[in-house]
């Protein structure tokens, strides 16, 4: 163990002190080189209760709760201000068409010259939006970017994650979106042991039949993410990984976006450092963006397996 160790870091287990890991050595730490996307958390009901949802979704949990129209203005308003050059906001939740004001928020977005992306399961919340959806595709055309969960390109592992009767309306939604010009993005999982080739090619053959355009082997058209479980074993990540893997800071999702949420109770929206931790205190950076502009330790086992080791990125940008 490096003799520089302060007193006592090696007691407290990993993942737990900022500036160093359980070993004693430098930990890893990301800074912002630019806010490319900004996320927007709608809040976290969602009209399903998938069994591995990272943010704990349901119908009834509220912890997030649904943020104002007004609320995200205010942020935009302070991308103009400031000159961030932000290009993308994404909208994720929780199901953002659930949000009584989401509407008008993404209505506003895109008036602005924002690039939207709506994470969404494209089901009943989504679907009994489809005029004003329409109204905003003419209005915008590609700007305006939706990207569908489907876990699998097979009913069964889609629903063992999101429950029964969760498959059809899902593809109902996704194929209403192709057929009124939207060139929706499909977001997968890799949790069930095979490979991504092989996964890409099971989607390629579920768009085709779907008749839908959307290229299988396009990382963006199709996001495939790694798994997430705060339980799982992962190493912690050094200064020295960088070199080690072959990967620098700028490639992680924190050098380039934010999320706002808003949490239960509170008077304010704040900001955290990425989508994947909207509940750990420890990443939570300020009320504004201005504030929330300081590097971010990689202090968390998401930080190492799913952004690091694992490559995932909520994309955006």
């Amino acid at each position: 163990m490096p003799d520089s160790v302060p007193a006592g870091v090696a007691d407290r287990g990993k993942f737990q002190d900022p500036d160093y890991t359980a070993d004693g050595s430098r930990r890893a730490r990301v800074a912002l080189r630019r806010l490319e996307t900004l996320w927007i958390n709608t809040g976290t009901l969602c009209n399903l209760a998938c069994r591995n949802c990272y943010i704990e979704s349901t119908p009834r949990n509220d912890r997030l709760v649904h943020i104002r129209a007004a609320e995200t203005a205010a942020y935009l308003d302070e991308i103009v201000r400031t000159g961030a050059g932000t290009r993308v906001i994404g909208f994720t939740g929780g199901e953002p068409f659930m949000n009584p004001e989401f509407m008008a928020m993404l209505a506003d977005t895109l008036d602005r010259g924002f690039e939207t992306l709506t994470l969404t399961n494209a089901m009943r919340p989504m679907m009994k939006h489809r005029e004003a959806l329409l109204g905003l595709r003419v209005l915008h055309g590609r700007r305006l970017r939706v990207r569908v969960s489907l876990d699998h390109y097979t009913k069964a592992l889609h629903e063992t994650e999101r429950g029964e009767r969760s498959w059809e309306p899902a593809l109902a939604g996704l194929s209403w979106l192709g057929e009124n010009g939207f060139a929706p993005e499909v977001a997968g999982r890799t949790c069930w042991g095979e490979d991504e080739d092989d996964a890409r090619t099971g989607y390629a053959r579920l768009f085709a039949g779907l008749g839908l355009a959307c290229d299988a082997d396009d990382p963006v058209a199709l996001t495939l993410f790694p798994e997430m479980d705060e339980g799982a074993s992962a190493p912690e990540i050094t200064t020295a990984c960088w070199a080690a893997l072959g990967k620098s800071p700028s490639d992680i999702m924190c050098s380039a976006s934010r999320m706002v949420v808003k949490r239960r109770g509170a008077s304010t929206p704040v900001v955290v450092a990425c989508t994947l931790l909207p509940y750990d205190p420890r990443f939570e950076l300020g009320e504004t963006l201005s504030e929330a502009a300081d590097p971010v330790p990689l202090n968390h086992v998401h930080c190492a397996r799913f952004c690091v080791l694992g490559g995932g990125a909520c994309g955006g940008a």
